[in-house]
């Protein structure tokens, strides 16, 4: 069975790097210039992006390469493997942002209000772009589809700097910059928590997320002639593909049974790499197979 891969987006996240890298350095400058925790923070969090899809690009270009003697699933891994580095990254990044915000909670300092509102409405903009360039695929491609979401999160982050910014000119508090910057980076853990577990998962061989064994198994079980499933195995070769393999027990089977249940099994559960071992009830051998 052919199967089919996502287009690389290239352009897309050429566009996505390109813009949030050049924001980076101005929303850097400029939170240290005005003294803003929460424009180093979302500066901190946009280079993590800046970083996230350099590696997710490149990842994909590798994902793309053909297999080997030595590598025969190919480099499809590095897609996990960029991920789970990306929620690594991210984890130290804020964590660096928190301290630097509680030192700030202690000892405030006066900062410019319109410095940090504009630079971060710049960052709504930057990071809604961005997030636009994804949009298309965002339906077909989990991948394309969580770079998209990961970047409109983001412009709803520098949203919340933007208000931030108003509130100081407003009352002049100081300390709402360094409150902001905290509850903006524990949204960015609680968001990155998810992406670090489901990686490590994937990168450890677990089912991916959305697909349910038990169901797989009772599909199995109940095609005519199945007597019995078992061996059975589901793992991710990337983040966008999945792996199956296992063992039926089966007297007989019709010549195009395996083509039909691979099918299946793509349609109903998104399971493109099937490999179906069928086995005599009472082989001589431990799982002789019975037909092709």
């Amino acid at each position: 069975m052919a199967h089919d891969h996502a287009p690389s987006y290239g352009r897309a996240f050429a566009i996505g790097i390109a813009l949030n890298g050049i924001f980076v350095v101005v929303e850097a400058v400029y939170g240290f210039m005005a003294g803003s925790v929460a424009l180093v923070a979302d500066a901190a969090h946009n280079l993590s992006d800046v970083l996230g899809l350099g590696l997710a690009w490149g990842a994909l270009a590798l994902a793309r390469r053909k297999p080997t003697h030595r590598r025969t699933y190919g480099l499809r891994k590095t897609t996990i493997l960029a991920a789970l580095a990306n929620a690594v990254f991210l984890f130290i990044a804020v964590g660096g942002v928190l301290w630097e915000a509680a030192q700030r909670l202690r000892s405030p300092r006066p900062l410019e209000g319109r410095v940090v509102m504009t630079v971060a409405a710049i960052g709504v903009l930057v990071n809604g772009a961005s997030a636009l360039s994804f949009a298309r695929g965002r339906a077909h491609d989990v991948n394309v589809r969580a770079a998209f979401m990961h970047l409109a999160a983001d412009a709803a982050v520098s949203l919340g700097v933007v208000v931030a910014g108003g509130l100081i000119v407003v009352t002049g508090l100081a300390r709402i910059d360094p409150i902001v910057s905290i509850v903006v980076s524990l949204v960015i853990l609680w968001g990155t928590w998810g992406v670090l577990r489901q990686s490590l998962d994937l990168a450890l061989d677990a089912v991916p997320h959305g697909i349910d064994t038990e169901k797989v198994r009772a599909y199995l079980a109940g095609l005519t002639g199945v007597g019995d499933v078992h061996d059975l195995h589901i793992w991710a070769m990337s983040t966008t593909e999945t792996a199956l393999t296992a063992h039926l027990v089966m007297e007989k089977c019709a010549p195009h049974f395996l083509r039909e249940v691979e099918k299946a099994l793509h349609d109903r559960f998104e399971i493109e790499h099937v490999t179906l071992q069928v086995e005599a009830p009472e082989a001589p051998e431990p799982c002789a197979r019975v037909c092709d």
